[in-house]
């Protein structure tokens, strides 16, 4: 996942490639704001907004798509700007002369745009040095070994008409609110590995992911014999690992506490997605069978939030308490749990959990944004 430096210089020959400009001089619409109300405005700071600027331009060109009225960097503004506080600023309306509809049309686009660049910067581990690298860095921070990513599905919050009522419902989740659902996957460090999917908010967890393309990848053993750490709304299978319902002894809570740690991981990762970009903690309203838009901006705020990262742009601080990992939805009737999966969950809690031991934290000591 560290691609700031090589992508970076790979995005600069791209735009060689395509004719784009490359000239660090070259006047752009964010020069006319200083460091601190770029971040103000848009959250990010300005060698980051210059990456997604040039990024967006070679995709653009990529795709072909007809030629924008707005230069893109007023269009990677707009959007940014949008990503960021949850709606269109007047300000920056006012200064590209755009109506609100303008602005939506272009958000579209662009969000788009940048969810297409899910193939460059979301990335799961596919080569031997890559897994190897990701597992020994959980197991560093937890005592759990061989595996992949922290796994765990994401709510976010939209408006549906209760005047319809089978559609409204299905958005309901078990909180009570209506909302859309992605599964993510991350690492020990908050970079997202794997975003897919976007469905109603009353998904069943386990259903998003035995229908998800990693979830099929995994369970068919693609990515070898590891695990994804999921909560006790999964199923235990051999490559999802869930925490022991019913600890029966020192071992089996030890390894429920640094099964929380790793898990917690998602939680604060979310959290600092959610505070980055607002508009992820309303999207406005949705239709069942129309929510490719709500997609892509997912999507784009996942790409954007690994970029972020690789040039270490601190989100905003934390106002009040970060919300916690939504607590899933079960089926009703009980699952029956592969016997090879309880044997291999157990194999590992033998091997790893024993004994305490010195690497393992303190269970009172937690994950914190700082460390990722």
């Amino acid at each position: 996942m560290a691609f700031a430096l090589p992508v970076w210089l790979a995005v600069q020959e791209e735009l060689l490639a395509y004719g784009g400009e490359v000239d660090p001089e070259s006047p752009s619409c964010f020069d006319d704001f200083d460091d601190e109300a770029l971040f103000q405005m848009f959250h990010l700071t300005r060698p980051c907004i210059a990456f997604i600027t040039d990024s967006t331009r070679i995709r653009m060109k990529k795709v072909a798509l007809k030629k924008p009225t707005l230069p893109v960097d007023a269009m990677v503004m707009v959007t940014l700007n949008y990503y960021a506080h949850g709606v269109s600023s007047a300000a920056i309306q006012q200064r590209l002369r755009l109506s609100q509809n303008d602005c939506l049309s272009i958000i579209c686009t662009v969000s788009g745009v940048i969810a297409g660049m899910a193939d460059q910067f979301i990335s799961f581990p596919l080569t031997r040095a890559a897994r190897t690298n990701v597992a020994l860095k959980i197991e560093k921070l937890c005592g759990i070994t061989d595996a992949l990513g922290v796994l765990a599905a994401a709510h976010f919050k939209i408006r549906a008409s209760p005047y319809e009522k089978d559609t409204f419902r299905s958005f309901v989740n078990t909180l009570g609110y209506t909302s859309v659902v992605s599964q993510f996957i991350c690492d020990s460090d908050g970079n997202i590995l794997s975003v897919e999917k976007c469905c109603v908010g009353s998904t069943f967890e386990q259903d998003l992911w035995e229908s998800s393309f990693k979830g099929r990848e995994m369970e068919d053993e693609l990515h070898g014999q590891y695990w994804v750490i999921g909560g006790s709304s999964y199923n235990l299978s051999k490559h999802v690992l869930t925490p022991v319902s019913e600890p029966a002894n020192e071992k089996e809570n030890r390894f429920n506490q640094a099964h929380a740690k790793i898990h917690d991981v998602m939680r604060i990762t979310l959290g600092s997605m959610k505070r980055r970009f607002r508009c992820l903690m309303q999207l406005g309203f949705a239709q069942e069978g129309s929510l490719d838009k709500k997609s892509n901006i997912i999507k784009a705020c996942s790409v954007l939030h690994n970029i972020s990262k690789k040039f270490s742009v601190p989100p905003p601080p934390v106002v009040g308490k970060i919300e916690p990992l939504h607590p899933g939805r079960q089926h009703s009737v009980p699952i029956q749990i592969n016997p090879e999966a309880l044997k291999a969950r157990q194999e590992l809690i033998d091997c790893n959990f024993s004994v305490a031991s010195s690497r393992q934290d303190p269970p009172s000591e937690t994950v914190t944004e700082e460390d990722l």
